[in-house]
């Protein structure tokens, strides 16, 4: 195969991929309304907390984490300290911490059954990532909810 040919081959998979990882992200929106948002905060001007109300504001049921504020309230939902603690379902765990805390946060998703790991927007993990993959957990780095329901359904 030509070089030309080849790389044209390339570009067309790379567009392929990014127009998968955008449906996937639609298609998780859709299908999962549970979610445990880690890194919660009762400060109303934080991300955490304004994405929060967006998603409750949109049907979905979330479950803030936060080993500081245990059993405190947030948007009228009870503060868990770590997502195995969590009394309900949950199909998403939502990360808003650092990226050295997300293979922390994958064993807790794993033990409750979780569907996914979404690490928020610039936040990645490499060994994060391998975990969930090998338990078949679907990985999300480097993305908003808040931003990708608003692509995808507004």
């Amino acid at each position: 195969m030509p070089k030309r040919e080849f790389l044209l081959l390339l570009k067309k998979e790379n567009q392929f991929g990014k127009i998968n990882k955008m449906a996937e992200t639609k298609d998780i929106l859709t299908k999962y309304k549970n979610i445990a948002l880690v890194g919660a905060s009762k400060d109303l001007n934080k991300t955490s907390t304004k994405v929060m109300k967006y998603l409750q504001n949109y049907g979905y049921k979330v479950y803030p984490v936060n080993p500081k504020i245990i059993g405190q309230l947030i948007h009228g939902e009870r503060v868990y300290g770590k997502v195995s603690e969590i009394d309900g379902l949950v199909d998403i765990v939502n990360v808003f911490r650092p990226s050295d805390e997300a293979v922390e946060i994958v064993s807790d998703a794993i033990k409750i059954n979780a569907k996914v790991l979404w690490l928020q927007l610039n936040i990645k993990n490499s060994e994060a990532k391998k975990i969930a993959n090998e338990n078949n957990i679907i990985y999300i780095e480097d993305k908003c909810t808040k931003i990708e329901f608003e692509k995808h359904f507004n």
